[in-house]
């Protein structure tokens, strides 16, 4: 999973980037010169510490999610420059985190002179609302030669794509995203390509002061109540930068003695997951024991195609346990015994949790 960071200068793109990769990327002001800061953080799974204690494996590897921290301004997406580089990175993120600033800081000036997440939001929505409905422009101005020159069937696809193009722009300029425009399946489908940036997930986070974080959850209703369709999680991020370079133990002694919850990764990552519609499933091969993500809805082939190309490509069957029957069980004898790890077929649908040993002949 792959996710871009995008927000105003001075919203503390950076410093929210650090936080969830326990990365130490330079904190700087905006420069349009400067390269995204890329970073992979390990996905939290309580659950790999019970495998761990049934497998007992010699290495544990955790999914992970990339994180992309983009240096650029919001303004002038999908333009030449440094605001058409900045959508090529936007564009291959399967969601987009949006950075709002809610702090106050008079050392730290907002661009637009005043602290208003509301008003940062709608900015945003609008730039990459501009954004999609250059790209939609361009290729219905492409559409037309190539419907007068096309023969019967060629004809037809296009056609069907330039119905939905101008479907879709019509809506857009209604200041409808795409996520919200209630498509199909297969007209997302035929829309893929395009990766329109109003057609992806976005999680908003709004970077707080210290002394805000006991408003948190308030701030997060107020925004979550307009946008119902982002998730909206509070947390401040300097603070949150700074435990992320602590060890593990030091960080829940300190959350403790502030009345923090979760860290920031693990709510950013839940939200994204849930976002995205994403589970997880394990697999113990080689003494390693793993984590992979899927969508949610994935046939078991393509799960094995996670792993390898050549196990979906020469799937057999599989052998499953869920994680709730294996934790019960405390053992897979102990599952087989009682009839609870499954052989299944091409046709089964992977589950959150599921514990799978991939059979394949190539």
């Amino acid at each position: 999973m792959k996710v871009a960071i995008i927000g105003t200068p001075e919203s503390g793109k950076t410093t929210i980037f650090n936080a969830l990769t326990r990365g130490k990327a330079e904190v700087a002001a905006y420069s349009p010169t400067l390269a995204p800061n890329t970073g992979v953080a390990k996905v939290p799974d309580s659950r790999l510490s019970v495998l761990e204690g049934i497998f007992h494996p010699k290495k544990i590897v955790p999914a992970e999610v990339s994180y992309l921290d983009i240096a650029g301004s919001i303004k002038g997406f999908g333009k030449e420059g440094p605001g058409g580089e900045f959508l090529n990175y936007l564009t291959t993120a399967d969601a987009l985190l949006q950075v709002v600033r809610a702090f106050e800081d008079d050392k730290v000036p907002h661009p637009e002179g005043s602290i208003d997440p509301k008003r940062d939001i709608a900015s945003l929505d609008l730039e990459l609302a501009i954004s999609d409905l250059t790209i939609l422009e361009k290729r219905l101005d492409k559409l037309e030669p190539s419907l007068k020159g096309a023969k019967a069937a060629e004809r037809e696809f296009y056609l069907k794509e330039q119905l939905l193009l101008q479907k879709v722009k019509a809506e857009l300029e209604r200041d409808i995203p795409i996520r919200l425009q209630g498509l199909s399946k297969e007209e997302m489908k035929m829309l893929a390509n395009y990766q329109f940036l109003t057609a992806k997930p976005m999680l908003v986070i709004l970077n707080i002061g210290e002394e805000q974080i006991l408003q948190a959850s308030k701030l997060e209703s107020e925004i979550s109540s307009l946008y119902p369709q982002f998730a909206v999680v509070a947390l401040c991020g300097k603070l949150e930068m700074e435990l992320a370079q602590l060890s593990d133990a030091e960080a829940r002694e300190f959350r403790e003695t502030m009345g923090l919850s979760k860290p920031a990764l693990d709510r950013v990552i839940e939200l994204s997951y849930s976002l995205l519609g994403l589970i997880s499933f394990f697999t113990t091969v080689s003494s390693e024991l793993k984590a992979w993500t899927v969508p949610a809805g994935t046939p078991v082939p393509k799960a094995a195609g996670k792993i390898h190309s050549d196990m979906e490509r020469g799937f057999i069957r599989a052998e499953v346990v869920s994680y709730g029957d294996l934790e019960s069980c405390g053992s897979l004898a102990e599952a087989r015994k009682r009839g609870l790890l499954r052989t299944e077929g091409k046709h089964y649908i992977i589950q959150d949790g599921d514990v799978v040993t991939f059979l394949f002949n190539v």
